[in-house]
């Protein structure tokens, strides 16, 4: 069998391209700004060597260095011939085609074309990238200093060493467990006679929620913690929040209560202000037997989009969402597993909980579904067999 390795760059907290590990593929190096993020990578061994966990802007050269260091010690000491995939996943912060901020918008799409700089001058055999659906429209400044849309910068950079093939999908029907509609590009290098149409994750009937977590235990009372699993738990809020929710339907929010003391608010110099219905998201009563909705970055509040579990007077769950992002249960948070954090005192069940929780959530919700890239590593890994 041949060597597989991969790069990752903007890899979070690696939830994405952990589908890579499952397949067997080597991580030669993982970049990401923000600590936290590529701590969880660690606890998951991603890499073989620690130079591998690259923390730092890749904008700048020592990062730039620092990764192309890693494929010339894997040539060394692993007999890498060739690096087999490059993975880039750059932030969707400015990435709106409505987003008038110039100077700022060029400044984050400029990691877009940190990436393509990248992948042209490693030459793996594939690379993928992943971003929001509006991507490849989304003006960036290329390396020829030109503004242009990123779909053209890709061909203009990498159309002459690859074939390219680009795909706007509801992952949902792709393995995802929820709703997440995402721009997917898979370029072959040319020497390679393979078609990148080929390597896209297969089409599947999209599971409704009942069918992702209606089999976890119900959780009714706040800092609830499922002894089983602790992430399966229950975060606490204000009860008079609860108020709010506790006699909605599927489907209803809670600006729908007929009930003034049921509508949110906030009290402001002592008066209570009714709060407005920005978003009909809101405080809305998920469906059972629907797809599960799309997972963002604030899950954890009531307050944000489509958060409020079918029948619990709750958000979701660490482990409901992690299933809603095809993230496989033996997917590590911390260096413990979980059967040594289940035997855990309570006390110290909710200290972990109050010191992981929101670098959790925030991982899982900007992360890209485990199920999608691991499908493509596994068509990678049975071309590359052959």
């Amino acid at each position: 069998m041949k060597h597989l390795t991969y790069i990752s760059l903007f890899s979070s907290a690696g939830v994405g391209c952990y589908g890579f590990k499952m397949e067997g593929f080597n991580c030669v190096a993982t970049n990401e700004l923000l600590p936290r993020r590529l701590d969880v990578q660690k606890c998951n061994n991603k890499c073989k060597y620690d130079s591998g966990y690259i923390l730092g802007d890749i904008l700048l050269d020592e990062t730039h260095n620092k990764i192309l260091s890693q494929i010339d010690l894997w040539k060394q000491k692993e007999n890498m011939a060739e690096l087999t995939v490059l993975i880039a996943t750059p932030p969707c912060q400015g990435m709106s085609v409505a987003n008038h901020k110039k100077k700022d918008e060029n400044k984050r799409n400029s990691l877009v074309v940190a990436s393509l700089s990248l992948i042209q001058q490693i030459q793996p055999r594939y690379f993928v990238l992943e971003n929001v659906k509006a991507f490849l429209k989304t003006i960036c400044t290329d390396v020829d200093g030109s503004d242009k849309r990123i779909r053209q910068a890709i061909n203009d950079n990498l159309a002459k060493f690859y074939n390219i093939e680009y795909r706007a999908l509801n992952f949902k029907n792709y393995g995802a467990n929820s709703s997440r509609t995402r721009t997917l590009i898979i370029g072959v290098r040319k020497d390679i006679s393979i078609n990148p149409d080929t390597l896209y994750p297969a089409y599947r009937e999209e599971p409704t929620l009942r069918q992702v977590i209606g089999d976890l235990p119900s959780l009714s009372q706040m800092g609830e913690i499922c002894p089983t699993d602790i992430y399966h738990s229950f975060r606490s809020y204000s009860p008079e929040m609860r108020h709010w929710i506790e006699n909605l339907q599927e489907g209803q929010g809670a600006f729908d209560n007929t009930d003034e003391s049921r509508l949110p608010h906030y009290y402001k110099n002592g008066v209570k202000v009714f709060t407005k219905n920005g978003n009909a998201d809101k405080y809305t009563r998920q469906y059972w037997d629907k797809v599960p909705p799309c997972v963002h970055t604030r899950n954890d509040i009531l307050a944000s989009q489509n958060t409020v579990h079918p029948v619990d007077d709750r958000v979701f769950s660490i482990r409901e969402l992690m299933r809603m992002m095809s993230i496989p249960q033996e997917f590590r948070w911390t260096n413990h597993s979980l059967e040594e954090l289940n035997h855990l005192s309570l006390d110290v069940k909710k200290k972990y909980l109050s010191q992981n929780d929101i670098n959790i959530r925030q991982s899982i919700g900007e992360a890209v579904p485990t199920e999608i890239f691991r499908q493509i590593a596994y068509k990678i890994a049975q071309e590359e067999n052959k």
